[in-house]
């Protein structure tokens, strides 16, 4: 099952907002639990995106989604390589 996606606006508004609530005086689990997310996912949202802005997280979104698609054209590069070295080799 696959899980939210957030816009990178949503999850600095989340961020804001939790970090608003822990100054408030609630403890992390009741924050969490009032913006439906798990621990695991603020602690991770913070330490990734704690200190950006909207912009800088969009950035960072599309650099993250670039990279993914340069490296899955590497990878099939790689493979047309070593199968052609496999067929240059049977054909001596």
């Amino acid at each position: 099952m696959k899980g939210k996606h957030h816009s990178p606006e949503q999850i600095l508004g989340l961020l804001r907002q939790a970090e608003a609530e822990l100054g408030s005086g609630l403890s992390v689990g009741q924050v969490c639990q009032k913006l439906a997310l798990s621990e695991q996912t603020f602690y991770r949202w913070r330490a990734q995106y704690g200190g950006m802005r909207a912009d800088q997280m969009k950035r960072l979104k599309e650099l993250e989604a670039e990279n993914a698609r340069l490296k899955k054209l590497l990878a099939e590069a790689i493979l047309d390589h070593q199968m052609l070295k496999e067929v240059a080799r049977g054909n001596f």
